[in-house]
């Protein structure tokens, strides 16, 4: 059987395939064979005036205030390998991205550009990991597989009264035959803020199908003193009512981490891993930053959580009470329901049709306060 030249790695890297390589940015709108470089007009004509077509005309695209722009449009079947973005940080929680798989008329994927990827707080934080990597100073880039049979498109939204200069990007996809049992990426965004008392922040719900879980990021701001990370996270499948089928023992042990992230002299272990990791740590500055804020992600990569037919995922906000904490033993202490700042990014595969996606809100309800 011929190599479609997809779910690459080492192993298969030398293997020779008939698929097609393309890819589409600023300065090939369509990915056509052939037609990059080509551009006469563009936001750098005039840099480029005494040089001329072919040197760097139009690398990146203007987004007028409250508009929406298709990023691209891939007709057949293939998968999108890699995807590199870059935009200033000040639009990453109000610039919307969303994916269309085979002429959908709802997006499979629809998330805050900065969420998508790891970077939630309009703050540039470099991410280590394998499925998404963010360099200096705020390189986006996606290693998602994204499959598709028919179609692919892609659009960012401009939730401001602003215009967004210098919106930079590339889309690298391959076309080739997608096999039958292949699932399409989904993504989906959500945020309590405050977290109502005594409630669960909802990741994902009402999902119908089968598929699995590959990715959790969250963008956690605390709302109150003390440590916050007591929670654990829950996957409810295939059924599951009142209690899941999978129960973490506590937000950083799934983040796998352990001890309340705590290095020596009480201070934060930041770190960022292939599939696991908190790469930032926001600490308040004492005037104008009053919130200790945190990224996290988990990549389900070699440990996807399979389901058949529906899936629920959850997660509490969970600390200490302090009165006379450390006056008692560790077993009688107790448990404060917290009411932080949670925003999810959860992130699977399934067949479609998918359920449709809860609103994900006006500028407003994302941004960061």
């Amino acid at each position: 059987m011929s190599f479609n030249g997809l779910h690459m790695n080492l192993g298969n890297l030398s293997r020779l395939s008939n698929a097609e390589t393309r890819s589409i940015s600023a300065e090939n709108f369509t990915g056509e064979k052939g037609k990059g470089g080509m551009a006469t007009k563009g936001v750098l004509k005039t840099a480029a005036s005494d040089l001329g077509q072919g040197w760097k005309v139009s690398p990146c695209i203007i987004i007028e205030p409250k508009a929406t722009v298709e990023l691209a449009n891939i007709d057949g079947a293939g998968a999108i390998q890699h995807i590199w973005i870059t935009v200033a940080p000040e639009f990453w929680r109000s610039l919307i991205i969303r994916f269309y798989w085979d002429h959908e008329d709802e997006p499979s994927i629809e998330v805050p550009l900065g969420d998508f990827f790891c970077n939630g707080w309009g703050v540039r934080c470099n991410v280590n990991s394998l499925p998404v990597a963010i360099n200096p100073a705020g390189g986006f880039n996606s290693y998602w597989e994204m499959p598709f049979r028919k179609n692919a498109r892609i659009t960012i939204e401009n939730l401001v009264d602003q215009q967004v200069l210098g919106f930079f990007y590339q889309f690298t996809y391959t076309l080739t035959d997608v096999a039958d049992d292949v699932a399409y990426l989904h993504a989906q965004w959500r945020r309590n803020n405050p977290l109502p008392y005594r409630e669960d922040h909802v990741l994902l719900d009402g999902i119908k199908g089968q598929g699995h879980y590959v990715g959790t990021y969250m963008a956690w701001g605390t709302n109150s003193n003390g440590w916050w990370g007591e929670g654990e996270i829950k996957f409810y499948m295939d059924g599951d009512t009142d209690f899941p089928t999978i129960c973490g023992t506590g937000t950083e042990d799934y983040f796998g981490g352990a001890w309340c992230f705590e290095q020596p002299k009480g201070q934060y272990g930041a770190y960022s891993t292939p599939f696991l990791g908190m790469p930032q740590v926001i600490i308040p500055d004492g005037l104008y930053q009053s919130q200790q804020r945190f990224g996290l992600y988990r990549w389900h990569v070699m440990d996807p959580i399979r389901f058949k037919d529906d899936l629920r995922v959850t997660i509490q906000s969970l600390g200490w009470r302090s009165a006379k904490r450390n006056q008692r033993p560790f077993t009688e202490w107790r448990f404060l329901p917290r009411q932080d700042d949670i925003a999810s990014t959860a992130f699977w595969y399934q067949n479609e049709p998918h359920a449709q996606f809860p609103a994900i809100g006006d500028v407003e309800s994302l941004e960061v306060i």
